[in-house]
């Protein structure tokens, strides 16, 4: 009995540093994850706070010589909002929906015809839009040049022709559903096309004799025929087409709704601030409005039919 008393003791003696080493290790393990997993934390709500707000203009989108009052109003919204701006910027429609799919940007100004493409894709989701003249449409206007005997349509057949991005509403799927309408194509119609990727481009390509005709935003003509007529002097409009759901400020459908919201208000009170005003006033922005899907239906008509006549 005593040597297996004595036996059993030997055994608890030799194991309890075993047992203690064990709970020891497995404590010191808890301490250390629990540790890491709280530093991250911070520096994850570090970052989040001060990541700016990642904003594109698509090149197509605005004149040119409007550029410093987009950036003026990029200041306008950081100021307002409380954090940086990013402000990027895109040749192309495609590279700014493309970007804004995977969550790249919080922002963008994008086309109508690259809306409707991206809510259909992903759910691009409508801020605001714009106001301009009077009204939350616009429409694509067929330039020539101003000493041009062109004065139709049907005149341009077997000319030189600029869209400006593959993408865009009145740079591209209007005069191609235009020509549709009477059986044509670009391709069939046109002794040449090209893509000038800027209205303004486009614009001067006909002042310039380069192309006969254009499709071109009519808010932007309207534009330079304001604020800068020499721009437009030497070109003529020979169609205007029906209006169009104007071009929108969109977001990603899963951005957090507090940076919605706040972008949101900023945009819509902006002209009732006198320095929102006067950024607005130069690009010829009335107000930023709440826009309708629904405002976008004919140009989804337009697409459904090019579809249907391949």
């Amino acid at each position: 009995m005593k040597n297996t008393s004595l036996i059993r003791t030997l055994l608890i003696l030799l194991t309890l540093p075993f047992i203690l080493s064990s709970c020891k290790k497995t404590d010191e393990k808890k301490a250390v994850v629990d540790f890491k997993d709280r530093v991250q934390i911070e520096k994850d709500k570090k970052s989040i706070e001060t990541q700016p707000i990642r904003i594109a203009i698509a090149a197509v989108v605005s004149p040119k010589e409007t550029a410093i009052y987009y950036d003026e109003m990029m200041k306008y919204v950081s100021k307002k909002f409380g954090k940086p701006i990013e402000l990027i910027q895109k040749k192309t429609y495609q590279e700014v929906n493309d970007m804004l799919e995977r969550k790249e940007l919080d922002l963008a100004f994008v086309c109508s015809g690259p809306y409707v493409d991206g809510h259909k894709k992903f759910g691009m989701e409508l801020l605001v839009a714009p106001m301009l003249y009077g009204k939350p449409f616009y429409q694509a206007y067929f330039i020539v040049h101003k000493s041009s005997p062109i004065n139709n349509i049907q005149g341009l057949w077997g000319k030189r022709f600029a869209f400006t991005d593959p993408n865009s509403n009145t740079g591209k799927l209007v005069p191609t559903y235009v020509l549709s309408k009477i059986n044509k194509t670009p391709e069939t119609y046109f002794k040449e096309h090209i893509f000038t990727y800027s209205h303004d481009n486009s614009i001067k390509a006909v002042s310039k004799g380069l192309v006969d005709g254009a499709s071109v935003d009519g808010l932007i003509w309207d534009y330079y025929n304001d604020r800068n007529p020499d721009f437009v002097k030497d070109t003529k409009i020979i169609y205007r087409s029906p209006l169009y759901g104007i071009p929108p400020v969109v977001v990603h459908p899963k951005t957090p709704i507090e940076i919605k919201n706040k972008l949101k208000n900023i945009f819509l009170s902006m002209h009732e601030d006198p320095e929102g005003k006067k950024i607005l006033s130069e690009i010829r922005i009335e107000i930023f409005i709440v826009p309708k899907d629904s405002s976008y239906d004919s140009i989804r008509e337009m697409q459904e039919w090019l579809k249907k006549k391949k």
